[in-house]
C-alpha cells in the first residue's frame, strides 16, 4: 500500500513539473498574451540577434517583449510587434534600436523616449528605428582599415615644389 502512495506522489510531481514547463515555454515563445500590455509596431532593416520573446528595455528596465517578427514583402524590412506594459506610455517621437548587452552578451531592444507631449496609441508605430549592427562586419572594417594604414595604402601627398 505504501508503494502506491509513493508512486502517486512521484507521478503528481512529474505532472506538476510538466505543467510548469508548458506554461514557461508558452510565455517564453510569446504564445500566451499578458492582458496588461498593449501592442506597438516597428520596422527594422535587420533584426539579427533578436527573436520572439526578446526583452524591450527603457533605461535598462524591462518594459515589454517582442511578440512577433515578420518579413514585410513590400519593403523587405523586418516588421516587429512589441508588447509594452500598460503602465508605460511612450511619446510618439520615441526611437527604438537593437542593442547588445556586451561583447559576449545577448541582444535586446532599447527604447529611447522622445520629448513629445503626445503618446503612442495602442497599435501605433515607432518610426525611428535602428537595426542590429553586425559585430563581424565591424571587426572586418576595423581590421581592414588597420591593414591599409599599416601598409601605407594612403600615403601623404608629396609637397609641391614652386616653379622657377
Amino acid at each position: 500500500m505504501s508503494e502506491n502512495i509513493s508512486e502517486v506522489i512521484a507521478g503528481g510531481a512529474v505532472l506538476a513539473a510538466a505543467v510548469w514547463f508548458l506554461v514557461y515555454a508558452g510565455q517564453s515563445s510569446g504564445l500566451t498574451r499578458d492582458s496588461s500590455s498593449y501592442d506597438l509596431k516597428a520596422s527594422f532593416r535587420s533584426v539579427e540577434g533578436i527573436t520572439v520573446g526578446t526583452d524591450v528595455k527603457l533605461a535598462g528596465v524591462k518594459i515589454g517583449t517582442i511578440s512577433s517578427l515578420d518579413l514585410n514583402p513590400t519593403t523587405y524590412f523586418a516588421d516587429a510587434r512589441l508588447a509594452i506594459a500598460n503602465n508605460v506610455l511612450l511619446p510618439d517621437d520615441s526611437a527604438i534600436l537593437i542593442s547588445s548587452e556586451g561583447l559576449l552578451g545577448g541582444n535586446f531592444v532599447e527604447v529611447i523616449p522622445g520629448g513629445s507631449p503626445l503618446n503612442l496609441e495602442p497599435g501605433g508605430e515607432i518610426e525611428d528605428t535602428q537595426g542590429a549592427v553586425s559585430l563581424i562586419s565591424l571587426l572586418i572594417k576595423f581590421v581592414g582599415n588597420g591593414a591599409q594604414n599599416a601598409v601605407g595604402a594612403n600615403p601623404a601627398p608629396a609637397p609641391e615644389t614652386p616653379a622657377p
